[in-house]
């Protein structure tokens, strides 16, 4: 099971703790088991002080004991994984000091603090090698971080301000450049202290299946009580009552104390095994509705690709090189701090093999401003420029070749943005900037639609664009131009026609629809009102992980039945084993129930009360683990589960039954 014999130990110390009845009463079954363990011990330890035979009564309640036990380790165990990362993460948020910025205007001017001390509203400096004392927003500067603390990924992501780009964790590492940061969590309420909170699984509420399941059980406990009830007053009718020790293994043994054991147990591990996919919930209930899950919305920028445009061609006007137009491209993006001009000195380096270059005394940079729109340089040489195509065309004072228009429209049409490129005014060619599907997308949608799931793309773009962009993500549909209104309606129609519906988002934006869907999964990278209004957060911001988040959902509701199923079935060795022992004297005729051939009628009920209580041990490491999941339909999964877990459920018995049996009888136990 991977477990090291700490968390073994730990989980047995647990296991005892929650022996506590106020505490197990939550779990109807296992309590019942715990009342009837108290009164058999009280009848054995009554039976030794009168001096009477209690070996057989004290076996048959230390057997109870372990059932119950058994029950509360496998609870234990469960949580006791989650507790395991919640130390680690523990051990990952150190204690920071911060950089407090006296002026905000200027970063020179700062004072150490305790990052317990922050508030929010405060600004931070934070430089290369510095820790991010809080969670916060980048408001200014740029820079490399390690989120390895969190994620556990130790490739560093690029954090800067403006775009989906600017949220940042607290114990997160800076490992270049400079950011300032501006703190958006209370001390005792940042994300990594939320995340140690969920893992735990302390809190976790019940899901409505588990509620309703738990109903079951008890009622199917009731049914079995009034049962062994009725069969009393007919042996006492008879005058030959079985004693109370022997009643007790009766019902402990009909009554559902395998699923019972295990029910918590499932639950937890079903959200301990997202934490190990980087996906953190806030409860069972949302593992769970990912499992039904028939619609997935995702946002397009930063979910389906990868956050800003970047520049992905360049398109030359007639009679132009394009080694010249990439050289001047990439001398006049050098004033663009923006993300996309960035990538264009980016894209002219590594696909044209230009060196970055040393800008000569006198060289003037014109920086990009939101209102020219234009970047560029002014060289000894000449000037160069880039900029929004009717930007730079009216700096000009010109109109664009047909060949560049033709060109423009076709990156239009294709979902990208083209800009110009333009030395001592002469137009060179355009640039292209797509948005970029961020890699093997396409695949992984292609395995929601097998599993039956129906991805629409959502975007403010075009229709245009929008289109584009969802052909080459391979989404079943999309919607252009949408507003947060617009997502909230169609989750709320998709819900109002009976679906369970997912979303996937990173963006302010995305917030009010992540809080309506059944199942919100809100992208790390994201702000941090996309955080707080899912009930998951992707630690990786790869919004296809839904492919996971929804297998385990899955595998949860199948691990229930499954085990559910052979609880239910493995009863049916227990009636051949305790009823002919039990009775057989009333009733002879019972006799003939007895296919095992059980040595004796106390063997067979011991054997069959150890049965049930190692029964637990050996299906925690399932329980845990989970069914595997396949892609199948309901009918399908039905009848494996029929074939697998209750024919399986049926034969187990009748074998476990029969080894303890001999085992017994060789040890002249009974």
């Amino acid at each position: 099971m991977g477990l090291d014999r700490s968390l073994l130990g730990h989980a047995a110390l647990d296991a005892l703790l929650k022996l506590n009845p106020a505490k197990l009463i939550r779990n109807p079954v296992i309590f019942v088991t715990e009342v009837i363990s108290i009164l058999v011990t009280l009848l054995a330890g009554a039976a030794a002080f009168r001096g009477e035979a209690w070996g057989f009564q004290a076996a048959i309640a230390a057997w109870l004991w372990f059932t119950v036990l058994f029950a509360t380790f496998a609870e234990a165990l469960a949580e006791g994984r989650g507790r395991a990362r919640a130390e680690s993460l523990r051990r990952a948020r150190t204690e920071a000091r911060a950089k407090l910025l006296i002026r905000t205007d200027d970063r020179s001017l700062w004072q150490p603090r305790a990052a317990t001390e922050l508030r929010v509203g405060d600004h931070v400096l934070v430089e290369a090698g510095d820790l991010i004392p809080s969670d916060g927003e980048v408001v200014e500067g740029i820079a490399s971080v390690n989120e390895a603390a969190v994620t556990g990924e130790s490739a560093p992501v690029i954090r800067e301000s403006g775009g989906d780009r600017s949220a940042v964790t607290g114990g997160t590492t800076v490992v270049s450049d400079w950011i300032v940061v501006r703190i958006t969590a209370a001390p005792g309420s940042t994300f990594l202290d939320r995340m140690i909170s969920l893992v735990e699984g302390a809190s976790r509420q019940k899901t409505p299946n588990e509620i309703a399941l738990d109903i079951l059980l008890a009622g199917m406990t009731i049914v079995f009580l009034i049962a062994v009830v009725t069969l009393v007053g007919l042996a006492s009718w008879n005058g030959q009552p079985p004693s109370v020790p022997v009643l007790a293994a009766l019902l402990i043994t009909l009554i559902p104390t395998t699923i019972g054991g295990l029910l918590s147990a499932i639950g937890i591990a079903g959200m301990d095994r997202l934490v190990r996919f980087n996906v953190m919930a806030t409860s069972g209930r949302a593992v769970e509705a990912a499992g039904d899950v028939d619609v997935l919305l995702l946002d397009k920028t930063g979910t389906i690709t990868l956050g800003n445009r970047q520049a992905a061609g360049f398109s030359p006007a007639p009679g132009v090189e394009i080694g010249t137009l990439a050289h001047a491209a990439l001398l006049a993006s050098l004033g663009d701090e923006t993300p996309e001009g960035r990538s264009v000195v980016a894209f002219a380096r590594e696909r044209h093999n230009l060196p970055l270059p040393s800008l000569p005394p006198g060289a003037q940079v014109v920086p990009f401003t939101a209102q020219t729109r234009i970047s560029g340089i002014d060289l000894p040489e000449g000037n160069y420029r880039k900029g929004a195509v009717d930007s730079v065309l009216r700096a000009l004072g010109t109109e664009a070749p047909p060949a560049i228009r033709q060109e423009a429209d076709r990156i239009g049409r294709g979902g990208g943005t083209p800009l110009a490129v333009a030395q001592n005014g002469r137009l060179l060619g355009l640039i292209e900037l797509k948005d970029i599907v961020k890699p093997g997308i396409r695949d992984r949608f292609a395995a929601l639609r097998r599993m039956g799931i129906r991805t629409v793309m959502v975007t403010g773009d075009n229709r245009l664009t929008a289109a584009a962009i969802a052909t080459e993500a391979g989404v079943d549909d999309f919607i252009a131009e949408a507003t947060p209104q617009d997502k909230l309606r169609y989750i709320r129609e998709a819900q109002a026609e009976g679906r369970l519906v997912a979303m996937a988002g990173d963006g302010t934006n995305d917030a009010p629809a992540l809080a309506q869907a059944d199942v919100g999964v809100a992208m790390q990278t994201g702000t941090q009102a996309a955080r707080e209004a899912g009930n998951m957060v992707d630690l990786d911001s790869d919004p296809t992980k839904l492919i996971e988040v929804v297998e385990i959902g899955k595998q949860l509701l199948i691990t229930r039945g499954a085990l559910t199923t052979f609880s239910i079935a493995n009863d049916v060795a227990k009636y051949f084993a305790i009823l002919p022992a039990i009775f057989v004297a009333s009733y002879p005729e019972l006799g003939a129930l007895n296919v095992m051939r059980l040595a004796s009628p106390e063997s067979a009920i011991l054997s069959a009360v150890i049965f049930n209580a190692l029964i637990i041990v050996a299906l925690v490491p399932l329980a845990l683990r989970g069914v595997r999941y396949t892609p199948a339909g309901a009918a399908a999964l039905l009848r494996r589960n029929l074939l697998v877990y209750g024919l399986g459920g049926i034969v187990a018995p009748f074998i476990g039954i029969k080894i303890i049996d001999l085992i017994l009888a060789l040890l002249g136990v009974a």
